[in-house]
């Protein structure tokens, strides 16, 4: 895949995963293409250590799964660590 392709797949598995999570979200659209991405990689990783599937081409069902699954993933995380002081 290019590098516009995991730019387009992070950006829409990021914004898939603020979708599925509930809550408020600090960042706005450029952490949301980052968190996609790095979510893209991570569940790759995931995918190949614990289920050996690998990513598969851009309009391939389980690249798109494990790229949400990895930005959801790193959504939790990344509220953790940066909006863990806030209140609502």
């Amino acid at each position: 895949m290019s590098v516009l392709g995991w730019i387009f797949l992070g950006l829409f598995a990021g914004a898939i995963a603020k979708m599925v999570t509930p809550g408020r979200d600090p960042g706005g659209c450029l952490i949301t293409i980052l968190l996609g991405i790095g979510g893209a990689l991570l569940g790759g990783w995931i995918g190949r250590t614990a289920f050996d599937v690998d990513l598969g081409t851009f309009f391939d069902l389980r690249t798109w799964g494990l790229a949400i699954l990895g930005a959801v993933v790193i959504l939790l995380i990344y509220r953790v660590v940066v909006g863990g002081g806030r209140r609502s």
